[in-house]
């Protein structure tokens, strides 16, 4: 069975216009939200993706919800032991099945460190909102705040766009799981000197910003 790829979205939902600013892409959008020219909220991001035709044509061909997201994590990263050795191996099998090929030039936000298992492992999770990222990438305790924008760069990236319950908090994360590919790479490592808030109330939000550009194939 010849396998699928998702419409074109970044070309359908951008550019996009917040604040009487219009951004030509989601790198041009995640580069003002952190240096603070404009703000969203993630669910105002969400609403943007949901009335979107293309991403409703990622969502209802999906058959991943987070459910199932959250089940094949737990039984992929268990500890070893002889009796489910191979159950992670049939469960991603089993979901590769339904994978599609993500749109050459698709940009995606991961926030934090990269994993450090993720090349090997050829699985990571990713989310199209940018707002979310930074909202998740302020939660995280360290040094600084990083930040990770991915483009895909060729025609064979597997993955999954993840159904989010709408009536839930989960429906901020619009999600996409890799789940195959042959390299990610990183190309750029910019430090961004501007805290998250306008507010300099907390501490937790004065943190250097490091905003790591990735290409994936």
């Amino acid at each position: 069975m010849s396998i699928k790829t998702l419409p074109d979205l970044d070309n359908s939902l951008y550019p996009q216009v917040w604040e009487q600013q219009s951004f030509e892409s989601p790198q041009a959008l995640l580069m003002a939200l952190l240096t603070q020219r404009t703000t969203i909220e993630p669910l105002a991001f969400t609403k943007q993706l949901q009335n979107n035709e293309a991403y409703q044509e990622w969502i209802n061909t999906s058959v991943f919800g987070r459910y199932i997201q959250r089940s094949f994590a737990a039984i992929y990263h268990q500890s070893e032991d002889s009796f489910n050795l191979d159950i992670p191996v049939l469960f991603r099998r089993e979901l590769m099945r339904h994978a599609q090929y993500l749109p050459p030039s698709q940009v995606l936000f991961v926030a934090g460190d990269m994993p450090k298992k993720a090349r090997q492992e050829k699985l990571l999770t990713t989310t199209l909102n940018p707002a979310t990222v930074i909202v998740g990438a302020k939660k995280l305790m360290s040094a600084q705040t990083v930040v990770n924008q991915i483009r895909v760069t060729s025609k064979q990236v597997l993955g999954f766009p993840i159904r989010h319950n709408k009536r839930t908090s989960e429906r901020t994360r619009n999600e996409v799981l890799l789940l195959g590919f042959d390299d990610l790479r990183l190309v750029d490592e910019q430090s961004i000197d501007k805290c998250f808030e306008k507010s300099s109330e907390s501490s937790s939000t004065d943190r250097p910003i490091l905003l790591r550009s990735y290409e994936l194939r």
